[in-house]
C-alpha cells in the first residue's frame, strides 16, 4: 500500500513537467512492434515480455532505428512503440511504470530525478542547437534580446525552451520580470501567434518551422550552448527494467550508435529515412539534421561522465528557482543517475 501511494505521489508531482516535443506523431510499426499515441492513464504494460519504448520523434538516431525496424529485429523482445508529445507525459508514464525506455529532454530529466523518480540516463540523443530557437514576428520591431522588454513571449514552462529563454534573458542583463512570459503548449503558441496575441516564442519543431514563415530568429540553443547553457534530448531507462534486461538496453544503445553513424557520415541517407518516418520532405529533414549536434559513442562517454551531471544540476537548480520543484539533487546524486556502462558494453 505504501509503495502504491508513493507511485501516485510521484506521478502527481511529474504532472507539472514539460519538454521539447515531437516533429510528427508518425512512427514505424510491424507485426512485433505496435506504435500508438501515449495513454499515460494506463499504469500497466501489455506483458512482462514486451518492451515499451517511448519516442518523441525527435530528429536523431531513434528515427533511423524506427525506419530500419531495428528495435523489433534486434532487441530480443517484442516491442511496443509509444509516441509522447512532451516530457510531462514521458515522466508520468515512467512514474507509472508504463514505459521502459524513452527519449526525454534534459529539463524534465533533471526535474523527474529531483522529484524522486528512479531512472538512469544512459545516452544523449542530441545536443540542441538551432532546433530550438527564439523567434519573433518580422514586423515586431524586435532585433535583440534587449528589445524583449515589455513584450509577450510564449514557451512551454519547465521545458528545455523555457530554460533557454530565461537564461538568454538573464545573459543579456534583463530580468525575467521585464518580459511577459506566457506558459503555452506548442499548438497553443501557433494559435496565439496567428491571432497576434504574442510577439514571439522560444519553441521547437514543427511549430518553429511554422513561425518562421513570417518570423525571424533572435537566438537559438546552439548559441546559448557556447555560453555553457546546454540543453539536449536524452535517453532514459527505468532502473528496475535495466537491472532485469541489461542486454536489451545494450542492444538499444547499438541502435543509437548505428543511427548516429549514419547521421554523421551519410546525411543523404539519414535525411531520406527521417523524412519517411516524419512524413516530411527530404529537404526539410536535411535542414533539421543540421540544427542538432550528434555525438559518437566515445564522445558520449566523455560527455556523460564529465559534463552531463553538471548540466542536470544547473537545470535542476534553475527549476527550483522557478518553483517547478522544491529541491534539486546534489551534483554527486546526479552523477549516480547517469551511466556509461551500456555504451561501453555496446562498443566492445
Amino acid at each position: 500500500m505504501k509503495r502504491f501511494l508513493s507511485i501516485l505521489l510521484t506521478a502527481a508531482t511529474v504532472l507539472s513537467l514539460s519538454a521539447c516535443g515531437s516533429s510528427s506523431s508518425s512512427t514505424a510499426s510491424s507485426d512485433t512492434a505496435v506504435s500508438e499515441t501515449a495513454d499515460t492513464t494506463d499504469t500497466t504494460k501489455d506483458s512482462n515480455d514486451t518492451i515499451v519504448i517511448g519516442t518523441m520523434n525527435l530528429v536523431n538516431a531513434d528515427l533511423i532505428a524506427q525506419y530500419e525496424e531495428y528495435y523489433e529485429n534486434e532487441l530480443g523482445l517484442p516491442v511496443k512503440l509509444v509516441t509522447f508529445d512532451s516530457g510531462k507525459d514521458v515522466n508520468t508514464a515512467l512514474a507509472a511504470g508504463s514505459v521502459d525506455i524513452s527519449e526525454l529532454g534534459s529539463s524534465p530529466s533533471a526535474l523527474g530525478l529531483s522529484s524522486g523518480m528512479d531512472f538512469k540516463v544512459f545516452w544523449i540523443g542530441d545536443i540542441l542547437e538551432a532546433a530550438e530557437s527564439l523567434v519573433v514576428k518580422n514586423d515586431s520591431g524586435i532585433d535583440s534580446i534587449q528589445d524583449l522588454a515589455g513584450r509577450k513571449i510564449a514557451t512551454p514552462f519547465a521545458s528545455t525552451s523555457h530554460y533557454s529563454l530565461l537564461n538568454a534573458i538573464k545573459s543579456e542583463g534583463l530580468n525575467e520580470n521585464d518580459v511577459t512570459i506566457l506558459d503555452l503548449q506548442p499548438a497553443d503558441i501557433y494559435a496565439a501567434w496567428q491571432r497576434g496575441d504574442i510577439d514571439g516564442a522560444y519553441i521547437w519543431y514543427p511549430v518553429l518551422d511554422q513561425l518562421l514563415e513570417d518570423g525571424k530568429v533572435i537566438t537559438h540553443s546552439g548559441e546559448l550552448a557556447e555560453k555553457d547553457i546546454i540543453t539536449g534530448d536524452l535517453n532514459v531507462v527505468r532502473t528496475e527494467f535495466a537491472e532485469k534486461h541489461p542486454d536489451v538496453v545494450v542492444n538499444y544503445v547499438k541502435a543509437q550508435i548505428h543511427g548516429n553513424e549514419i547521421l554523421l557520415n551519410d546525411s543523404e541517407t539519414a535525411a531520406a529515412e527521417i523524412a519517411s518516418v516524419l512524413e516530411i520532405s527530404e529537404e526539410d529533414a536535411a535542414s533539421q539534421i543540421t540544427q542538432y549536434e550528434y555525438l559518437t559513442a566515445e564522445e558520449q562517454i566523455d560527455f556523460i561522465e564529465n559534463k552531463l551531471p553538471s548540466v542536470l544540476k544547473n537545470t535542476a537548480d534553475f527549476l527550483v528557482e522557478q518553483d517547478s520543484i522544491k529541491s534539486a539533487l546534489s551534483l554527486e546524486e546526479f552523477e549516480s543517475k547517469v551511466t556509461t556502462e551500456y555504451i561501453e558494453e555496446a562498443i566492445k
